[in-house]
């Protein structure tokens, strides 16, 4: 195999976390107005916590983005 090839292949397996991290947030927010649209009155508790949340994952797909990069232009 192409050592350019696997490069791209490498990098591309390694953007699936992207994948993972948008469908992640996507469930963090849609929990998120479903709690504040049950209780209104927990909303800044929920609030909070749903931030937290959001940093975690999306710090996940910034790391696997990350790793595609150095895949695709250091090695």
């Amino acid at each position: 195999m192409d050592p350019t090839a696997a490069k791209l292949i490498g990098a591309g397996l390694a953007a699936i976390g992207v994948i993972g991290a948008g469908i992640g947030i996507g469930q963090i927010f849609g929990s998120f107005i479903s709690a504040v649209g049950r209780n209104p009155a927990a909303a800044p508790h929920v609030t909070q916590m749903t931030w937290i949340g959001f940093a975690l994952v999306e710090a996940i797909a910034l790391y696997a983005l990350v790793i595609a990069f150095l895949i695709l232009f250091v090695f």
